[in-house]
């Protein structure tokens, strides 16, 4: 996940505010523009969980990675926006994930950060969960985002279980797998968490054994 150009109506909404101004965000009228903006860039995926996500501020919500609550001055900073699911909204806490579980919490690291590269500082066991080998990061994967409800880790597996399939039943799978990636990370939507498999991809291109 790559941050593009910001839209147009935030970069004119930034000038005509201040920047730790309460209302600077919540009384920004344009949020579609940016909804419809992450969602391209994100390829359609929750910047959490992989989960999909459209533009309908009913079935997804604008992040902001570092919260409005605590970094006033990043409410309008487009860096620090990201499309993100529902996250079992109006569900219990013990049900909830990504920005719905985060609230006010803050993470150490960005997904549309390429200097922070999460896709690096994860790994995905066979029954779907996802960790970190830092284990601040990872105590923030479980209490901060949920990202190992029963329901992600069953998702997760099932896309692992499918690319493991495929890597076992292709002949010469191995001088196939950049071109799966390739197919994969290209697509102008992804499939809902498809960046899993493109995970496992990689690790068999780097020589990983069946």
């Amino acid at each position: 996940m790559t941050k593009g150009a910001e839209p147009k109506s935030l970069t004119e909404r930034r000038a005509t505010v201040a920047v730790d101004d309460p209302r600077g965000y919540d009384d920004y009228r344009e949020k579609e523009e940016v909804r419809a903006t992450l969602v391209a860039e994100q390829r359609a995926l929750c910047c959490y969980c992989m989960g999909r996500i459209v533009n309908d501020p009913l079935k997804m919500k604008i992040e902001h990675w570092r919260c409005q609550e605590h970094h006033r001055k990043l409410q309008l900073d487009y860096s620090n926006l990201l499309g993100a699911c529902l996250g079992g909204e109006g569900k219990s806490p013990n049900e909830q994930h990504c920005d719905t579980k985060k609230a006010s919490c803050d993470l150490k690291w960005n997904p549309a950060n390429p200097a922070h590269a999460i896709e690096s500082r994860l790994r995905y066991l066979a029954d779907g969960t996802v960790e970190s080998a830092d284990q601040e990061f990872n105590a923030q994967i479980n209490d901060v985002l949920g990202l190992n409800l029963a329901h992600l880790k069953s998702n997760r597996k099932a896309v692992l279980d499918a690319v493991l399939k495929w890597w076992r039943s292709t002949p010469n799978a191995r001088q196939k797998v950049q071109q799966q990636i390739d197919h994969r990370i290209n697509a102008a939507e992804h499939q809902p968490f498809s960046p899993v498999a493109v995970w496992f991809l990689r690790q068999k291109l780097g020589g990983a054994a069946a």
